[in-house]
């Protein structure tokens, strides 16, 4: 069985979709540990009626990013994981972090990647007058979310839209898909090589993968 360690930021409603796809056996995989940056968070409240143990690093008890990021991976790799997963985990990570997890550090982006890194994805799209938008998942490098991309899914952007409009129907994308790639990461389908994502042996677009539906 292999190991899941999540780090989040906040309410951690894609955490609750990879909590719900390991009970339904839909992710061959526990979740061992969850990590937040941020104290009195919904989703430290998901962890623990789940069961699973939750931890608090705070970045005001450190001197430095580096430093952060080195305690947090001390106590991540007491875990063994074969995966890191980011959901809505809101800090930058250092390049000796994203390096000691290479190749099997995950993270779910609110855009249609490479359109948008960053902040207010939605604000944005809205302001553009985007008709489409979307979420992406991806492997993670030095680049802010420029990691190659592994599986986006697209929303429409109706006239009238407000955030949270786009934010719901975004999220409800979200909660698919990013199980699903959790799942081929760990049943070994999914690997980072060349700086591109690969999928059953086959290389990515730099899409990622084309669903059929």
């Amino acid at each position: 069985m292999k190991n899941i360690v999540v780090l989040i930021s906040g309410n951690g409603s894609n955490l609750q979709a990879i909590i719900d796809a390991c009970k339904q056996k839909k992710i061959n995989a526990t979740i061992r540990a969850i990590f937040s940056n941020k104290a009195d968070v919904f989703g430290l409240e998901r962890a623990r009626d789940a069961g699973i143990p939750a931890h608090t690093l705070l970045a005001s008890q450190f001197a430095s990013r580096e430093a952060f990021d080195r305690e947090l991976m001390q106590e991540i790799d007491a875990y063994a994981p074969d995966v890191v997963v980011l959901a809505g985990y809101m800090r930058i990570l250092s390049p000796e972090f994203v390096a000691h997890y290479d190749g099997r550090l995950l993270n779910i982006h609110p855009s249609l990647l490479p359109k948008y890194p960053g902040l207010n994805t939605h604000r944005q799209a809205l302001e553009n007058g985007d008709t489409e938008h979307g979420t992406s998942v991806h492997f993670v490098t030095d680049e802010l979310d420029g990691g190659p991309v592994i599986l986006q899914a697209t929303v429409p952007v109706f006239e009238g839209d407000s955030e949270e409009d786009i934010t719901a129907r975004v999220q409800s994308q979200e909660h698919a898909i990013y199980p699903l790639v959790v799942s081929w990461f760990v049943e070994g389908r999914l690997a980072m090589r060349d700086n591109s994502a690969w999928l059953d042996g086959v290389k990515l677009p730099p899409q990622g993968h084309a669903c059929d539906e």
